[in-house]
């Protein structure tokens, strides 16, 4: 039987700069004795990317700080957004085109997404020592959300689409009746 497929070729070889990177030698020569090292570096620890001292494991309290600490940074992004949003959706106009709908939309929808999975964005820095403390950090996200709402309300009511002028209701208007009549008398 005759073999399925064109016959296959070696590797090609490496190139020299590629097998002296991986044969470094373990330990170099100090290029200049004179100079010293800079803090926090050690001669044992060159080749290997960590220093020689090893570092104390945190505190609970450390570590609660840390979550808390990226817990304000995730509550906070929504606010980075919202000058950006604010800037595209006057760009966009108030008339009513596929381009400014769709960002219309997407600007009620994303915070929307993120307002009914709250609890699992923030489940990763909740524990029994965080739990309390993590309530004014969701507030915080919650409030960032809902102003990206009301940037889309906004909008919506830019382009007409909010039922906020007299004659958005006429079809619950019914006719005034007259005080008074007044008719031409021809004598």
């Amino acid at each position: 039987m005759a073999p399925h497929g064109p016959p296959r070729l070696p590797p090609p070889p490496s190139p020299q700069w590629v097998i002296d990177l991986n044969n470094l030698p373990s330990s170099r020569p100090r290029p200049n004795p004179s100079i010293p090292d800079p803090p926090g570096f050690s001669q044992g620890s060159a080749g290997k990317g960590k220093s020689s001292k090893s570092h104390p494991t945190p505190t609970p309290t450390e570590t609660d700080d840390l979550f808390l600490k990226k817990a304000w940074e995730l509550a906070l992004a929504p606010a980075k957004s919202i000058p950006m949003n604010a800037i595209m959706m006057y760009m966009s106009g108030n008339t009513l085109q596929i381009f400014s709908i769709m960002m219309t939309v997407m600007l009620f929808m994303n915070p929307l997404k993120a307002l009914s999975t709250v609890g699992s964005t923030f489940a990763r820095f909740d524990n029994e020592r965080t739990h309390t403390r993590l309530w004014p950090v969701k507030l915080a996200y919650i409030g960032l959300q809902i102003a990206t709402i009301a940037l889309g309300i906004w909008k919506v009511n830019g382009m007409g689409l909010l039922p906020t002028t007299p004659s958005d209701w006429l079809a619950w208007e019914r006719e005034r009746q007259s005080l008074e009549l007044s008719a031409m008398a021809f004598h």
